[in-house]
C-alpha cells in the first residue's frame, strides 16, 4: 500500500474510533448511529478500493458481530456495508474466515435465527456476491456453504429460495472440483421445494437441480426423476420449459448419462408432444442434439448397420418427418424398460398423466419401429387397458399409436396375438377394448400387406362367439368401425369376404338399440355395396342369400328368445326386399321349425309379427315371384293354425294375438288364393271364431277382421252349414266393450249377410235367420246412433232373404223399442221390397 493511501486509512481508522466503541452500548439508538455515521465515513465516501481493503479489515469483526444486533436496522445497515465491501475491494477472500462462520453460525443453523425474511434475502444476495467474487477460494468453506444453502432453500420465504437457488448455481460452476462431495446434501431440501405454489420459484428450483445433479456426483438422478416428471404436467410452460432445458443438458452432458438414458428419455420426448410451440421447437432440437452425439460416440458400431437403418421402411407414414438414426437407435435400445413404465403411468390416477404418457408412447413406436414388435404382447395390453379410459384424448392418443403398430409391425405378427385376444378378451368388464385396438391397427396396416389376411380377419369378426356375444352399443360400435376400416382399406378387395362383412352387418343392425348405430350399419351396407358395384342392398342380398339362409338354418333348432338368429333373420328378410321371395322354400324351412307350439312363446312372438308386415306386402316381398302361394296353404295349417289352439297363460294368450294377425296379413295381403282358403276353411275358422272370445281386445278385433276378410274372399262360395256357424260368434261381438270390436263384427256381420247366394234356403234356414234377426233388432234400439244405423243396414240386405219373416220380427219388437223410427223405417223398406219383387219365402 502506497503510503499516501496508508495514512488516510489511518485517518479514517482514527475518525471510526469512537463510533466503534459506541457499537458496544446498550443504547440501541445510540447503536444505530454509531453504525450509520460508520457508514457514511466508509461507503457512502469514494475512497480507493485499497483504503476500503485496510478499513474494511478493521471494521469485519464489528460488523459481523453486529448481524445479530436486536435491533434490525442495525443487522440491516451491516449487512449492506458488508455487501459494499466485498463487492468492491480487491482481496474480499481475506474475509472469509471470519464471514462464513458467522454466516453459518447465524443462517446455517437448523433454526431460523434472523426473523426479518428481507435480511434473508440480503444476506442470501450477499453470499451469491460473495461466491462470484471469492470463487475457488470458497473450496474450504464447503461446509458453511451447504449448510446455509439447505436451510435457505426451505427457508419460507419464496425470494430466498429463488436466491437460494441462484447462489448454488453459481457455486456449483465457481468450485467443480469440489462442488460434488456434498451436492446430495441439497437434493432434498431442493425437492421438498419443487412443488412450491410460486412457480418461479419451481424454475429455480429446476435450474438448481439441473446444477445439483450435473456437478455432482450423478448419483441421485433417479431420487429428483419422479419429481421432475411432475412438473412435465405443470400449468406453467416456463416450468415444463427448464424441465426440458435441465433434461436434455443432462442427456449431452452427465458424466454417466448412459446409465440413465432409460430414465431421462422420456421426459426429454414426453415433451415433443407440449401445447406450447416453443417448447416443442426447445425438446426436439435438444433431442436431435442427444441423437447426433450418440451416433457420433457409437459410430464403430453402427458402421455395418449405417446403409440398412438410413433407408426408410417401406410404407412410413406420410407426412411425418422420421427421426435420426441415433435417436431411434437409443428408443430401440431402451425401449424394453421403456414400456413397463409406459404400462405404469398410462394407468394413472391423474388424468395430466395419462394424457401425456398416451402421446409418449406414438413418439417412442414412431422412433422403434419394426423393433416394437419384440415388445407387442406388453404393448398391446397396454393399449388394451388405456382404451378403457374415460379421457377421449387418452383414447385418441393410444389409437394413433396403435395405427402405428399396423404400420411398422407385420400382420402375420400382430393377427396372431390380436385375433386370439378379440375372440377371448382379457377383460370381462370391457371386452370391447381389443377390437377397437384392432380398428386402429388395421387401419394403419398398408393395403398389400393386409389384403392376404382379409378372410382370416373377416372370418374372426363373423364368429358367433365374437359378434353375437355382447349387446353393448361400444362393443357393437368397435365391430362396426373394424367392418369401415376394412372397407375403406381395402375397398374392392372386399368382394371375397363380401359375406362374412355382411353377417357383421346384419348381426349390429340386429343387436343395437341405438338408431345412430343402427343408421351407421345401414351406411356400411351401402358401402359394402359400393366397393362391389352393386347398386343397393337387394342385390347385395341376392348375392349373398343362399348363404345367410344355411347361416340361419344351422342353428334354428336352438333358437330362443335370446337367440340374435331370430334378430339376424328380422333383419335379412326386411332389408332384402323383394329377393326374399326368390328362397321362399328356405325362409319356410325356418319357420316351420321355430314357430312349432312348443318353441319359445316370445320368439315366436317377434317372427309372427315379421312375418305378418311381410304378408301385408306380400307382392313386394315373399310373393314377389309367386313362389309363395305355393307354400301359403301349409304356412296358414302346419304353422299359424297349430299356434292359434288356446293355451293357458298371458304369454299364450300373446302368441294367439300374433298368429291371428299372421293369419289376418296372409288373407288381406292375397298371399294365399280363395281356392287355397276354400281348402282349409274347415280348419281356419273354428280357430279364427274360437279367437272371437280372446281376453285381449286386439286379438278379437283381428279375429273380427279376419271374419270379414274370409267372408269377403271366399264367402259366397260357402255352403250353407259354414256360414251358419260363423253368425253366432259374431252378433256375441255386439255386445263387446270395446266399439271398435262391435263396428268391425257388424261389418263382418253386413259382408255375412252378403255372402248369402242362392244355394242358400230360407226355408231350411229359418231358424238361423230368425235367430239373426232378432239378435239384430236389438241392436236397432242401441243408445249409439251409428250402431242403429249399421244395423238397418245390414237388415236391409237380409230383407230379400226373407222379408215376411223380418216383419213379422219387426213389429213384434216395434213398440217395445225406446225409439221405433228405425222399426218404422225399415217396414218401410220391407213393404217397397215386397212390392217391386215376389217374396222369397213360403208363407
Amino acid at each position: 500500500m502506497a503510503a499516501g493511501e496508508e495514512h488516510a486509512s489511518s485517518e479514517v481508522l482514527r475518525g471510526l474510533s469512537r463510533h466503534l466503541n459506541c457499537l458496544n452500548e446498550d443504547n440501541k439508538a445510540t447503536r444505530k448511529r454509531a453504525i450509520e455515521q460508520i457508514k457514511k465515513e466508509t461507503i457512502d465516501k469514494n475512497l480507493s478500493s485499497d483504503v476500503l481493503q485496510e478499513v474494511f479489515t478493521v471494521l469485519l469483526k464489528p460488523l459481523l458481530k453486529c448481524l445479530s444486533d436486536p435491533m434490525e436496522r442495525c443487522r440491516e445497515t451491516a449487512i449492506t456495508m458488508l455487501f459494499e465491501f466485498i463487492r468492491c475491494v480487491p482481496k474480499p477472500e481475506e474475509s472469509l474466515p471470519y464471514l462464513m462462520p458467522c454466516l453459518a453460525q447465524r443462517f446455517g443453523e437448523k433454526d431460523i435465527v434472523e426473523p426479518a425474511e428481507e435480511l434473508r434475502l440480503s444476506v442470501l444476495e450477499m453470499l451469491t456476491l460473495v461466491v462470484e467474487v471469492c470463487g475457488n477460494h470458497l473450496a474450504p468453506y464447503l461446509n458453511e456453504m451447504f449448510n446455509i444453502l439447505q436451510r435457505s432453500i426451505v427457508d419460507p420465504f419464496p425470494d430466498v429460495k429463488r436466491e437460494s437457488c441462484k447462489c448454488t448455481i453459481r457455486f456449483a460452476k465457481c468450485v467443480p472440483e469440489h462442488f460434488h462431495m456434498q451436492a446430495e446434501s441439497l437434493v432434498k431440501p431442493l425437492m421438498m421445494t419443487i412443488a412450491h405454489q410460486h412457480s418461479r420459484v419451481r424454475v429455480s428450483v429446476i435450474e438448481a437441480t439441473g446444477a445439483v445433479i450435473q456437478y455432482g456426483t450423478g448419483k441421485n438422478v433417479n431420487d429428483v426423476v419422479s419429481h421432475l416428471a411432475q412438473r412435465l404436467f405443470d400449468d406453467s410452460a416456463q416450468v415444463r420449459k427448464a424441465v426440458t432445458t435441465i433434461v436434455g443438458d443432462w442427456l449431452l452432458h452427465l458424466r454417466d448419462r448412459y446409465s440413465y438414458f432409460h430414465t431421462l428419455i422420456p421426459l426429454l420426448l414426453t415433451n415433443i408432444s407440449d401445447e406450447i410451440p416453443e417448447i416443442r421447437l426447445l425438446a426436439a432440437d435438444l433431442w436431435r442434439q442427444v441423437g447426433a452425439q450418440w451416433e457420433k460416440e457409437n459410430e464403430e458400431d453402427l458402421k455395418d448397420k449405417m446403409d440398412f437403418l438410413l433407408t426408410p421402411p417401406p410404407f412410413y407414414p406420410t407426412g411425418v418427418e422420421r427421426p435420426g438414426l441415433g435417436c431411434r437407435e437409443l428408443v430401440v435400445r431402451n425401449l424394453g424398460r421403456l414400456v413397463p413404465a409406459i404400462t405404469h403411468d398410462v394407468t394413472d390416477w391423474l388424468v395430466a398423466t395419462r394424457v401425456r404418457t398416451s402421446q409418449l408412447l406414438s413418439v417412442l413406436l414412431l422412433h422403434a419401429e419394426d423393433h416394437c414388435t419384440q415388445h407387442l404382447q406388453p404393448l398391446l395390453a397396454t393399449l388394451y387397458r388405456a382404451c378403457t379410459d374415460t379421457e377421449k384424448d387418452v383414447i385418441n392418443n393410444c389409437l394413433a399409436a396403435a395405427k402405428l403398430l399396423g404400420t411398422f409391425v407385420s400382420p402375420v405378427v400382430f393377427l396372431k396375438l390380436m385375433l386370439s385376444h378379440v375372440t377371448s378378451p382379457s377383460s370381462a368388464s370391457h371386452p370391447w377394448a381389443p377390437l377397437m385396438v384392432l380398428a386402429a391397427v388395421l387401419g394403419g396396416c398398408p393395403k398389400p400387406l393386409l389384403k392376404p389376411h382379409l378372410e382370416e380377419v373377416t372370418n374372426t369378426l363373423a364368429q358367433p362367439d365374437v359378434c353375437q356375444e355382447y349387446q353393448q352399443v361400444v362393443y357393437l360400435e368397435q365391430l362396426l368401425a373394424c367392418v369401415n376400416i376394412l372397407l375403406h382399406q381395402c375397398d374392392s378387395e372386399c368382394s371375397s369376404v363380401s359375406l362374412q362383412l355382411l353377417k357383421v352387418l346384419v348381426t349390429v343392425q340386429c343387436l343395437s338399440s341405438e338408431p345412430e348405430l343402427t343408421e351407421k350399419a345401414l351406411e356400411s351396407t351401402l358401402l359394402l355395396c359400393k366397393v362391389q358395384g352393386l347398386d343397393s342392398p337387394q342385390q347385395l342380398y341376392r348375392v349373398h342369400m343362399e348363404q345367410l339362409m344355411d347361416w340361419l338354418c344351422a342353428s334354428v333348432n336352438s333358437w330362443s328368445s335370446y337367440s340374435p338368429e331370430r334378430l339376424q333373420l328380422h333383419i335379412i328378410v326386411t332389408q332384402s326386399g323383394p329377393v326374399i321371395g326368390e328362397f321362399v322354400s328356405r325362409l319356410m324351412q325356418i319357420l316351420l321349425n321355430c314357430l312349432q307350439p312348443e318353441k319359445d312363446a316370445e320368439m315366436k312372438m317377434s317372427i309372427l309379427t315379421m312375418m305378418a308386415k311381410l304378408l301385408l306386402e306380400a307382392p313386394h316381398t315373399v310373393d314377389s315371384q309367386g313362389q309363395f302361394q305355393e307354400h301359403a296353404q301349409r304356412f296358414l295349417c302346419d304353422i299359424l293354425l297349430p299356434n292359434l289352439v288356446w293355451r293357458a297363460g298371458r304369454t299364450a294368450a300373446a302368441v294367439r294375438t300374433a298368429a291371428i294377425s299372421c293369419v289376418l296379413a296372409l288373407l288381406h295381403g292375397e298371399a294365399i288364393t280363395p281356392a287355397q282358403v276354400l281348402c282349409v276353411e274347415d280348419k281356419l275358422s273354428p280357430k279364427v271364431l274360437l279367437a272371437l272370445e280372446e281376453d285381449s281386445q286386439m286379438a278379437r278385433l283381428l279375429a273380427c277382421r279376419c271374419v270379414s276378410t274370409l267372408l269377403r274372399i271366399v264367402g259366397p262360395s260357402l255352403h250353407s252349414e259354414a256360414l251358419n256357424k260363423i253368425y253366432p260368434d259374431l252378433l256375441k261381438r255386439l255386445d263387446d266393450s270395446s266399439e271398435e270390436v262391435r263396428a268391425v263384427a257388424l261389418e263382418a256381420l253386413g259382408l255375412w249377410v252378403s255372402s248369402l247366394s242362392k244355394d242358400y234356403s230360407p226355408e231350411l234356414c229359418t231358424s238361423h235367420l230368425q235367430l239373426l234377426f232378432q239378435q239384430l233388432l236389438l241392436y236397432l234400439d242401441d243408445p249409439d246412433s251409428a250402431v242403429q244405423d249399421q244395423v238397418l243396414e245390414i237388415l236391409k240386405k237380409g230383407c230379400v232373404l226373407h222379408p215376411s219373416l223380418l216383419k213379422t220380427e219387426t213389429e213384434a219388437v216395434k213398440d217395445k223399442q225406446r225409439c221405433p223410427v228405425y222399426c218404422e223405417r225399415l217396414l218401410q223398406h220391407i213393404q217397397s221390397v215386397t212390392t217391386q219383387q215376389p217374396t222369397l219365402s213360403t208363407e
